[in-house]
């Protein structure tokens, strides 16, 4: 019975390093298999998790608030911010071509949740994630570097307010 514990322990744990690997070397390839595959699964099952605690105040996670470029449906979207001296950073590691990026870019304008404020953010900006990798932590530029994130949204800011 314990031979038996052990190899299956052995094919599961062998069968969830080769899906590591898939899915780093898929994100780090730009895999649109592999990047839409975790895009469903982040929006089915993280993204709500995520949402749970998202903006409140030590959570890593904040919360873009962005209206629907066709639909005009309010969505919220976590995101990791960054503060900067004007503004927000936000590391894209799916790229720039996604709906929450592409409709906060139709709009010119959003509103980013974090550490409990609300902030109102406009002027979104495509930058090469190089150029504002300074700004970010340590174990945040290890982790993009892994994952070969290549740009960054930045946002100035507008106005901040309490959540209430």
């Amino acid at each position: 019975m314990i031979q038996w514990i052990l190899i299956v322990s052995g094919v599961l744990a062998g069968a969830l390093a080769l899906l590591l690997v898939v899915l780093v070397t898929g994100m780090r390839s730009k895999s649109a298999l592999v990047q839409g595959a975790i895009k469903r699964f982040n929006r089915r099952f993280m993204n709500p998790r995520q949402l749970k605690t998202a903006g409140t105040p030590g959570a890593y996670a904040g919360v873009v608030r962005h209206r629907g470029r066709r639909s005009g449906r309010l969505y919220e979207t976590p995101v990791g911010p960054f503060a900067t001296d004007d503004g927000f950073v936000i590391a894209l590691p799916y790229g720039a071509g996604t709906d929450w990026v592409r409709n906060v870019f139709a709009a010119g304008s959003a509103t980013l949740v974090t550490e409990g404020q609300e902030h109102a953010v406009d002027e979104p900006e495509i930058v090469p994630l190089a150029e504002v990798l300074d700004l970010l932590p340590r174990g945040e530029r290890r982790n993009l570097s892994l994952f070969r994130v290549e740009h960054a949204l930045r946002v100035h800011r507008r106005g901040t307010a309490d959540v209430r």
